[in-house]
Parts: structure tokens; sequence; C-alpha cells
């Protein structure tokens, strides 16, 4: 990160003391010693789809940012652009036309980049569920439709992580195409602190809203986390072969320093335990029986891991 993006980074932080999460940001990024470098230790990816294409950017320690763009049409969108540079780069590579800006949260590893990106690209529409979004021209509500392109987007109300959580769910008209960019709601193996929410808006959240999708929807999430996520998702249930499978995987992807995403919504499905709060496997280590009860004793446990990895 440059020394101007990260001077950007704290002043948004000083404009916002009156959001606890991010005095909380404030805090660790004053003591940073020297600016961050710009790279560290995931490559860049670039995935193929049949109607589009995603290129996955590494930003901070363990962001992601991703650049969609619409095949047929080579109109793009940002998702979370924190690092406004390596964005408008991967623009210039692409050859593509960026018209549009998602942001999943305010927080400002996410959100961070916003006005700077805004000043640099005129006439970006930047769309948002909560007014604490820099930049915001459109606030979008639960199941609101819109178009990149030819593909269609359907922004879905979230809250738990934060209050004005949006995942974004995107397809082409074949449905050949489908991915959702889940941002801090829904990690690989794992979800986001109930930072302004409940046990309940994350169930519905993620048991409800995000499981209605189909199975094979692609599923690029905020962070880098999986390992310790799976680490933690293992103990949970020591015998789910598609946990010991996926952390297997995962490890060699890091060791490779290759990033974990995409899962899809099946895989979710089948090993990440707060997807899984009405199975009895996972109930028997919380204890509980009802599932909203189980999700809140799987976030204080989470809360409490020390995964060894």
């Amino acid at each position: 990160m440059s020394r101007t993006n990260l001077g950007n980074i704290r002043r948004l932080f000083a404009a916002a003391t009156t959001d606890p999460i991010a005095c909380t940001y404030r805090r660790r990024a004053c003591v940073l010693p020297r600016p961050l470098p710009r790279r560290y230790c995931t490559m860049a990816a670039k995935y193929q789809l049949d109607h589009a294409v995603v290129r996955v950017l590494p930003a901070l320690e363990d962001n992601y940012m991703y650049l969609l763009v619409d095949a047929a049409t080579s109109e793009a969108a940002i998702v979370d652009p924190v690092q406004p540079d390596d964005v408008l780069a991967a623009v210039k590579e692409e050859g593509v036309k960026l018209t549009t800006v998602l942001t999943t949260h305010h927080h400002w590893d996410h959100a961070g980049g916003n006005e700077e990106l805004v000043k640099k690209v005129p006439g970006l529409t930047v769309f948002g569920g909560d007014d604490r979004i820099g930049a915001l021209t459109r606030e979008v509500k639960h199941e609101e439709e819109f178009k990149l392109g030819q593909l269609s987007v359907k922004a879905l109300s979230t809250p738990c992580h934060t209050s004005g959580h949006i995942c974004y769910y995107v397809h082409s008209s074949d449905l050949k195409t489908k991915l959702v960019f889940t941002g801090d709601t829904l990690f690989v193996a794992n979800c986001g602190k109930f930072f302004e929410g409940t046990a309940e808006q994350m169930y519905n959240a993620l048991c409800k809203v995000l499981s209605s999708l189909p199975e094979d929807t692609q599923v690029f999430c905020g962070h880098e986390y999986t390992v310790k996520s799976l680490s933690f998702a293992l103990a949970v249930e020591p015998h789910n072969k598609n946990t010991q499978d996926k952390l297997e995987w995962a490890k060699q992807q890091r060791k490779e320093q290759r990033p974990t995403v995409p899962s899809t919504i099946g895989q979710e499905l089948s090993y990440n335990p707060f997807m899984r709060v009405g199975v009895p496997s996972v109930q028997a280590f919380t204890g509980t029986s009802d599932p909203i009860a189980t999700m809140a004793s799987l976030r204080n446990a989470k809360d409490n891991f020390k995964a060894k990895v």
C-alpha cells in the first residue's frame, strides 16, 4: 500500500470515532511503523467463467478485492476496492470499462478505498446497503436487482456482521454463471463476527438467504481465513471427511501462496459448521438442540479457538 493510501485510510478512521468498530480498526492502523507492503502471501488469480471473468486481487494482510467482468460487454465492477491503484492496474491489464463498485459493508478494509477510486474514475456507481459507506451513490435493499452489462446482480441483505451488510448474487440469463460475493458474512467454513447483530440474524443470512442459492453457486468471500476456519470446523466435526479433505487441500494452496476461493454453496453446506447448525453432530459439539442457540454457541467457541496450523 502506498503512503498516500495509508494516510487516506488513517484520515478515514479519524473521522469515524463515533463508530466503535471503526475505532477498533483505527487503533490497529495507527500503530503501523511503516507503509504496508503491496503484497503479502497470496498471489492474484483469474477465473474464466462461461459469461464472466473474476480476478482475485489480494489486499492488505488477508483481504480480497474482486474485479468482475461481463464477458459480453467488457463492463466491469469492483468488489470492496480498498486499494484503488491495484484495482486500476487490473482494469488496465484486462482492457475493460469500470462502471460499478459493489461494497459489501462499511468497514474500512472493504470500503476505505471508495472515495479515492471515484476521484480517479469519475462517474462510477457505488452500490451498498449502508449510508456509512464512503462515496455511496445507490443504497440497495434486499433482493433489489440491477445489471452489469448482460449479467444480473441481486442484492441480498445479510445484517449481522454489520447492520447494512449486503451480499451480491450474480448470474447469467442461462444460469451457467452463478456466483456470490459474501464480504464478511460467509467465509470458507466460517462466518463473520456478530459485531452489529445477533445469532438469529446470522442464522437467517446463512441458513435461509445464502443456503437458498443454487448449490453450484461459486462463493467469493472477503478474507483469506480458510485454514484456520477449517481447523475449527474439524474440531467441531472431527469425523467429517469433507472437512478433512478440504483442510488438506487448503493447506497445500496456502503453501503455494494460492487463494482458497472460490468455494461453492454446496461445499459450504457440507463442511461449514455455521451452515450446519441443524445437524446433530454440530449440535453435539455445542450441547444445544436449537439451531439459533447452536449458532450463538459456535460463534463464541470460534472466537476463543486457537488453531494449530
